[in-house]
């Protein structure tokens, strides 16, 4: 029978399980969906199930270079302490591989991992490890040339922050620093016009109430906030950042020195954005001495 897509939502929702499971277990067992519940069970998923809801932020961040494409791709975990295990390293860096020819991460997760999904292949290692896991991202970028880094590598092309460029001339050594630089500013864009326009209205706004606040005429605090923007602009895109390896000159000028023009970049950091669950131990101690 065909199975629709409500049911497999279904049952994602009451197994946590991955799309491809989900329909595997329902295709398998006619659309029963409390048969479906039982066979991710017989198969160890809902072990891995229950461990969907715990909060993933830690993991690598892995790039992968082919020619004039590079692809980063973040992988969760819950621990620093499995990131640092060989069986999670030699995955991820499998999956990385696999990105390049991924157009996102539901098709990267659909893609075939040595006789299993993705999907499949990461359920497996979170029964098995005991954490849960899954991949959060991936980012890609095409150049003439590209350059990859990885900064504080925890095995070769992963690690906690890993960024991509490309650009048009130049040579790898330089475009090697152009990736250190952005490692460590983190450009929100390569340049004012890649910029969000919400972010350059947000600020625009700041700094028009704080203008106000001064109790200055019109006509300059309009030069206050001109002037206030072009230094927020230089300091938030990438080509208009002062060059880490030499701060007399922008990365702009930099790349013209070097005889090249950067097209585009990419910065994945582990857990960026993501809330992180904190627990009081010494509350947690104090509570369990009271009952």
């Amino acid at each position: 029978m065909a199975i629709t897509a409500a049911q497999v939502k279904q049952l994602r929702e009451m197994t946590g399980v991955g799309m491809m499971d989900a329909k595997k277990a329902l295709t398998e067992t006619d659309g029963d969906m409390d048969a479906a519940v039982d066979l991710l069970r017989t198969k160890g998923l809902a072990k891995a199930a229950k461990k969907s809801g715990r909060t993933a932020a830690e993991g690598l961040v892995a790039v992968a270079v082919e020619g004039g494409k590079g692809v980063a791709v973040e992988v969760n975990s819950e621990t620093d302490f499995v990131a640092k295990n060989a069986e999670f390293q030699e995955m991820v860096a499998g999956i990385a591989k696999l990105a390049m020819n991924a157009a996102d991460v539901e098709a990267l997760l659909a893609s075939d991992m040595g006789g299993k999904t993705v999907q499949e292949v990461l359920t497996d290692k979170i029964a098995t490890i005991g954490e849960n896991m899954s991949i959060r991202r991936m980012a890609s970028v095409e150049g003439e040339t590209v350059v990859s880094y990885v900064h504080n590598a925890a095995a070769p092309n992963m690690g906690k922050i890993g960024v991509l460029v490309a650009m048009t001339g130049g040579d790898e050594a330089f475009g090697k620093q152009v990736a250190m630089h952005i490692a460590a500013v983190n450009p929100a864009s390569l340049s004012e016009a890649d910029l969000d326009p919400s972010v350059v209205d947000k600020e625009r706004q700041v700094q028009i109430d704080i203008a106000r606040e001064s109790g200055k005429p019109e006509q300059v605090i309009e030069k206050m906030i001109e002037g206030r923007m072009k230094k927020f602009l230089s300091e938030v895109t990438l080509l208009g950042q002062s060059f880490v390896i030499n701060p007399d000159l922008t990365v702009a000028q930099a790349a013209k020195e070097a005889g090249a023009e950067i097209t585009g970049f990419v910065r994945l950091e582990v857990g960026e954005g993501i809330e992180k669950e904190t627990e009081d131990f010494a509350a947690e101690v104090a509570k369990a001495a009271q009952v």
